[in-house]
């Protein structure tokens, strides 16, 4: 009987959530804080599926500071969870494909994200240049998920390098975002479905010290570290 509440619940918030959003967007295309927006609207539906999503930022973090955000991408929950941590004036890099999706395309291009066509990696590599430019030119910061899909409990998948070419590029550092473990966290049948823990990292800028392979692999590893930390520290929240 919960599970059907919540089914309902998630839809008609998810209309109305989506057509705020979609209104905010359509009286200011393309503004730096649409994805903040949006990103705290759709964290609102975490309560209704019974999370508790607790963001934690790093004081390092500043204010009106380009940064490359790098964050785990999990399943279709994200959505409610990690972009709850999207700050004003992100934009997010997808896949092209997703502005033909109805409603949600429409909404997700007019928050000024960028799209790139994974099929061809001569234009998604001419975007990421572009991408770059517009991180000088309006210091604005991007989201990107360098596992390039969702990893569907199969742990963090490897990385490609395009977010970190992307730092290098705009010169501006990297600030991993990482969520606690939600593969088969959420029972629609269950009250409460615990406590999602999402870290914010200091930033760090890529110097040459290491090649772009190098630093791919570093923050691979030291993203692997906190998802096992925070994943250990959810867990013990809940059972307390």
């Amino acid at each position: 009987m919960l599970a059907i509440l919540r089914v309902i619940a998630l839809f008609i918030a998810f209309v109305v959530i989506n057509l705020a959003v979609f209104i905010v967007c359509i009286l200011r295309p393309f503004h730096k804080d649409n994805v903040h927006f949006g990103g705290q609207a759709y964290a609102l539906m975490s309560r209704i599926v019974g999370l508790n999503v607790v963001v934690r930022k790093d004081p390092a973090i500043q204010a009106d500071t380009p940064y490359v955000f790098i964050a785990n991408h999990q399943n279709s929950y994200d959505l409610i969870t990690i972009c709850k941590a999207a700050l004003p004036g992100v934009v997010t890099i997808g896949k092209k494909s997703l502005k033909w999706i109805p409603i949600f395309g429409q909404i997700y291009w007019l928050s000024g994200n960028i799209m790139i066509d994974r099929k061809n990696s001569g234009r998604a590599r001419d975007t990421l240049l572009q991408a770059g430019e517009k991180i000088k030119a309006k210091k604005t910061s991007v989201w990107v998920f360098p596992e390039g899909t969702r990893s569907y409990g199969r742990g963090l998948l490897p990385f490609k390098t395009g977010a970190f070419r992307l730092a290098q590029t705009a010169n501006e550092p990297i600030v991993m975002v990482t969520a606690s473990d939600l593969h088969q966290k959420v029972k629609l049948n269950r009250w409460d479905n615990g406590t999602v823990f999402v870290d914010l990292a200091a930033p760090i800028a890529l110097d040459d010290s290491k090649t772009i392979k190098q630093w791919t692999e570093h923050f691979h590893k030291k993203m692997q570290e906190t998802f096992i930390r925070i994943s250990k520290e959810a867990e013990d929240v809940e059972k307390r």
